[in-house]
């Protein structure tokens, strides 16, 4: 099997770009604060959410239906996005209808959709 990875040869150290990212770089917490958001949308139903609410506020019947899963399933990976703020919910009367957080969280899946689409649209 051929490694299609690209290693360096040499031997320096470029002290200025490193002290530089060392400085820059996030704490611990923010770290696992930014694997835990790609962990959680790395889910392929939690992925099909995010497109449905990329552009409709849905309510849990309106998701059941697109992706063809139960209330219940639904409502429980509607939590998981919830809990990481991906997703948040609004009261109308007796219905509740979910949407993107905010313009970060539509934005970081935009970029994602339109970047697998371009790597997709390079193999034909």
């Amino acid at each position: 099997m051929d490694c299609k990875c690209l290693e360096c040869d040499c031997n320096i150290i470029h002290d200025a770009a490193v002290k530089k990212t060392l400085k820059d770089m996030p704490n611990n917490v923010v770290i696992n604060k930014i694997a835990n958001f790609f962990k959680v949308i790395g889910n392929n139903t939690r992925a099909k959410i995010l497109f449905a609410l990329d552009s409709n506020e849905m309510c849990v019947c309106d998701i059941a239906n697109v992706l063809n899963m139960t209330k219940s399933a639904v409502s429980h990976q509607l939590s998981v996005l919830r809990e990481e703020r991906i997703v948040k919910f609004k009261r109308v009367g007796k219905e509740v209808y979910y949407s993107l957080d905010d313009e970060h969280v539509k934005e970081v899946y935009e970029v994602a959709l339109s970047h697998v689409k371009e790597i997709l649209d390079e193999k034909v």
